[in-house]
């Protein structure tokens, strides 16, 4: 076992020999959004993520599903497994079993297998001082959809939000391992500075960040200022607040926007300072939705977090 739960990384790895070695992982929840196809989508990219954030090609996967039994005529759940479908198959990923339960909420979601070499495994604990901080994905999701769900949210805001998450992170993937970087983590429920805290623990080291640089949504700023915050970001910035330090001029909308709960987010990225512009390049070239440098690596205490202008 190369990686197992006492890391706190993304996924399972497991060392079949020399030259292989398996990456397991399972993600799923309730609906984000309305449409029940985009919420296939959304589930199964989600789901993906962590194979791409351990540098691992998927192989296949397994559904998961649960789903009121009386609403098994509506052609929801039909939608659902057809919008996870389509993704699976963008990713090259065979479809093959699952497991249903009856249930008064839906929920959807993947058990995801893949493979990586066992040196190229990238984990969440290899981040160095000196090391570039990149983001691959804008932040807002969670802010968005709540917005939704209050059905305040501005079309241009949610169809932006729906295809951020349902865009794979494989070609990011692909480009840090063409690269070479020392750490990544995928950007879900815990926010960017949750999953970051998890990545410099793991790593022994400290980070700065620039809130001006994150990038955000199109009106996930304006949404944030209005209220519209999921129980998820307030959650996560009472637990990233021991390890958190705010200059003092950072707006009170970006405190939380850092904090917001994502959904299908991108990869967090420590790459080298001598590897920032090939990866940048790499990523661009690829139409990630952001490829950002957000901070750097520092020496300090283990886990501690500088937030700047």
């Amino acid at each position: 076992m190369l990686v197992d739960a006492s890391a706190g990384d993304d996924a399972a790895v497991y060392r079949l020999d020399a030259e292989r070695a398996l990456v397991a992982t399972a993600d799923f929840f309730t609906p984000v959004v309305d449409d029940p196809y985009d919420f296939g989508r959304i589930a199964a990219a989600n789901a993906l993520s962590d194979i791409y954030a351990m540098g691992a090609r998927p192989l296949f996967a397994l559904n998961l599903i649960a789903f009121p039994r009386d609403l098994l005529g509506s052609g929801a759940l039909e939608e659902i497994v057809r919008g996870g479908g389509e993704v699976a198959a963008e990713a090259g990923v065979a479809v093959v079993g699952g497991h249903s339960v009856d249930d008064p909420e839906p929920k959807f979601g993947m058990c995801v297998v893949g493979e990586v070499r066992p040196e190229a495994v990238v984990r969440n604990n290899g981040a160095r001082a000196g090391d570039l901080l990149v983001l691959t994905k804008p932040l807002g999701t969670g802010v968005i959809t709540t917005a939704l769900k209050a059905g305040v949210a501005p079309a241009a805001s949610l169809e932006a939000a729906v295809s951020v998450m349902t865009t794979l992170n494989r070609s990011a993937a692909e480009a840090m391992t063409r690269v070479g970087v020392h750490a990544a983590t995928d950007v879900t429920g815990f926010g960017l500075l949750g999953h970051l805290a998890a990545l410099l623990r793991a790593s022994g080291a400290a980070a700065r960040i620039h809130a001006s640089a994150i990038p955000l949504l199109p009106g996930a700023r304006e949404l944030a200022d209005q209220g519209h915050l999921p129980g998820g970001t307030m959650r996560n910035r009472e637990d990233v607040a021991p390890s958190v330090d705010w200059e003092a001029s950072v707006p009170m909308v970006l405190r939380l926007l850092l904090c917001d709960a994502q959904t299908s987010g991108g990869l967090l990225i420590a790459v080298p300072g001598e590897r920032a512009l090939a990866l940048l390049e790499s990523l661009r070239e690829s139409r990630t939705p952001a490829a950002t440098i957000i901070g750097e690596v520092v020496a300090g205490e283990s886990g501690r977090i500088l937030v700047v202008v």
